[in-house]
């Protein structure tokens, strides 16, 4: 279709003809997502004169079409210039509704907010590059107004509100302060989770336990969680202070019962819960207590009164993430870290984790590092060629040896903690330096001794190959040894 007809139309024609001319281009470009540079300047001057349209008193019919055709045209970044003002962005502003004051009026006098398409939504994101015009328009005073009506929005509404802050808080890290402190972000977010988890809070951090027979979690209340987990890390990478605790320590408590549901599929459940896991990381390592602290539903008498069943839903989310052999760097390597930090600071977590990945050595004739046992794929991740990943389980095991070397070689061998040894300046024993209660995690005499070698196991004695050479048959392998040293050396 001929951009420039459709420009010429723009400047001067009506609202309906306008409307035709775009829906036909949406219906053509519908599925396009390279364009050719050499009309450039013209879908510039298009979207200039979209915009043009809609500060124009225009049908709602008229304004989607005009925001559809933004949408396609966001494909190509270098043509958004006229978006990326403060003009373009307040106009976009209205349209959906991001603006502080008319959001406490529309919240004051009970107004749904319904009208918020998709459309509008999306080009608005797009429009976020430019941040600094995001900040001059106040659209995070205006999206953090808008959560105080959580519970009144459609889902549309409410997915694309929580992308807002998600990206605005992404692309200004300078903000994060403000959003918390001024505007209660990170409180109403939680409220906007507690509601759409149906959370009962039966104590102070504890929420109820969720029903047995209650069905999974909707697949469209799974993507608001997921955006809501997204912004609310952003938010919280920030160093804590000692006034946030209780919000952290109640963000400790919605994330370990959001780790007990289930969603429509395996494929989302393991996704959310990366989510949870992410901001588990955040938060102070002492407020991870409120995971296995349940005065109102107990734990076992075995572990002190603790309930350690969010412990094993991590544990068993991390052997997904090493099962699926890839991606391991951001997959996995978050959720090490946190089951290392909460095992560093939490002793019954320690125990219970280490009662899991290093039980009690019953064949000691193997390799550490051959099996299937969790604690068979740890140590092969410990040569892993990723150094984060090689680091990140090395240190997960060091620890659930309360960091004793000569425990930590009983488990993986000599060989396969060389790195982790050699960076800690361990290499010749001793212990790291975070101090741990002793008389506990003993180890039976049957292989209480250290091995014979160095490789985590006591292998059967290897014959010498040469004992039953002749000395011909020695000199001629000499003479081959000669032959390949001297072409190594060429």
């Amino acid at each position: 279709m001929d951009l420039n007809q459709i420009v010429s139309e723009i400047e001067v024609g009506k609202a309906e003809e306008i409307e035709q001319l775009l829906q036909q281009y949406n219906r053509e470009n519908g599925r396009t997502f390279t364009f050719e540079q050499k009309e450039e300047a013209l879908r510039t001057k298009l979207c200039q004169g979209i915009l043009t349209v809609l500060r124009r008193q225009v049908p709602s019919s008229c304004q989607k079409t005009c925001l559809e055709t933004l949408r396609i045209m966001s494909r190509d970044k270098r043509v958004l210039s006229p978006v990326a003002t403060r003009e373009g962005m307040l106009v976009l502003s209205a349209l959906a509704r991001l603006n502080p004051r008319e959001d406490q009026e529309h919240n004051q006098n009970g107004l749904q907010e319904d009208s918020l398409s998709e459309e509008e939504e999306r080009v608005v994101v797009e429009a976020l590059k430019s941040q600094q015009v995001s900040v001059d328009v106040q659209l995070a005073d205006a999206l953090c107004v808008k959560l105080h009506g959580a519970h009144t929005w459609h889902h549309e509404v409410g997915l694309f509100t929580l992308r807002l802050i998600f990206l605005l808080s992404a692309l200004r890290p300078d903000l994060r302060t403000c959003l918390r402190k001024d505007w209660q972000a990170v409180t109403l977010l939680t409220k906007m989770l507690e509601h759409t988890l149906d959370i009962n809070w039966v104590g102070p951090y504890e929420a109820g336990r969720p029903d047995p027979q209650a069905l999974p979690i909707p697949a469209e209340s799974n993507e608001r969680i997921m955006e809501a987990l997204k912004a609310l890390f952003n938010l919280t990478l920030q160093d804590p202070n000692a006034e946030d605790e209780h919000q952290f320590r109640v963000i400790a408590g919605l994330l370990r019962h959001l780790l007990m549901l289930k969603t429509e599929t395996t494929e989302k459940t393991e996704e959310v819960h990366s989510h949870a896991v992410n901001l588990l990381n955040n938060l102070p390592v002492p407020c991870l207590n409120v995971l296995i602290e349940l005065p109102v539903q107990g734990g076992s008498e075995s572990h002190n009164g603790k309930n350690l069943e969010a412990v094993q839903v991590l544990l068993d989310f991390m052997e997904k993430r090493i099962d699926r052999g890839s991606n391991y760097k951001e997959g996995l390597t978050p959720v090490l870290c946190l089951l290392t930090e909460a095992s560093r600071y939490h002793r019954e977590i320690r125990r219970y984790i280490k009662a899991q990945v290093l039980p009690p050595l019953k064949n000691v004739k193997v390799k550490p590092e051959v099996g299937n046992t969790i604690r068979n794929k740890l140590v092969r991740l410990m040569t892993h060629v990723d150094m984060g990943v090689k680091h990140s389980a090395a240190e997960f095991l060091f620890v659930l040896c309360k960091e004793s070397v000569a425990s930590l070689l009983k488990y993986t061998g000599y060989g396969n903690a060389a790195g982790l040894l050699m960076a800690r300046g361990l290499l010749a024993g001793g212990r790291g330096e975070t101090q741990y209660s002793e008389g506990e995690d003993s180890d039976t005499e049957e292989y209480k001794s250290p091995f014979k070698n160095h490789n985590g196991c006591d292998e059967e004695p290897r014959p010498n190959p040469i004992e039953e050479m002749t000395e011909e048959q020695k000199e001629y392998e000499a003479e081959k040894l000669v032959k390949i040293i001297y072409e190594m050396r060429r």
